[in-house]
């Protein structure tokens, strides 16, 4: 199972377009959609996702695209890194391979301890969530040493979605 654009994916997207350049990473990119947003700003993409075939799907695409589960496979350091996590609390009667897609299970705490080691001097972070969401990944990410700025709330019938833009804190 590929995860398709959506009101999140298409939310984030519009602060893609914008923050994209030099080297940009795109962890958990499920169709490819923002690493194609951020590949019209720069030509160094690179998409990860820990499903082979969203990873196959990308590459038919003409993406660079690698297996990963967040980090793993990762090397470098990026300029900019784009997160659309799976962010909802577990729901018991949803199959076990649409689980990993939408349910949380502890992802996001995991990138944000992780996400230093990735970043570039004044590197940033594009990373959407919602209300529903079992952790708080603004709260998070502040606890890992990063600042946070929510670019966009959009509400939904039955949700909020945030767009957060992550930097690390500069210690003068």
């Amino acid at each position: 199972m590929i995860y398709e654009p959506r009101e999140d994916s298409i939310l984030i997207g519009k602060f893609v377009k914008e923050y994209s350049r030099g080297k940009v990473l795109d962890i958990g990119s499920g169709s490819g959609y923002l690493a194609e947003i951020a590949l019209e700003k720069t030509k160094d993409v690179l998409a990860a996702d820990i499903n082979p075939e969203a990873v196959e799907h990308c590459k038919k695409k003409g993406i660079n695209s690698i297996v990963s589960d967040l980090f793993s496979n990762i090397k470098g350091k990026f300029d900019l890194i784009i997160f659309n996590p799976p962010y909802l609390p577990e729901d018991p009667d949803e199959d076990e391979e649409s689980k990993i897609i939408t349910t949380d299970k502890g992802i996001i705490e995991r990138f944000l301890k992780e996400l230093k080691e990735h970043l570039n001097k004044n590197g940033k972070c594009l990373m959407i969530y919602s209300s529903l969401s079992p952790v708080n990944p603004s709260e998070l990410a502040k606890k890992n040493g990063f600042s946070v700025k929510i670019l966009k709330e959009e509400a939904l019938f039955f949700e909020n979605l945030y767009v957060i833009l992550i930097e690390t804190l500069h210690k003068n």
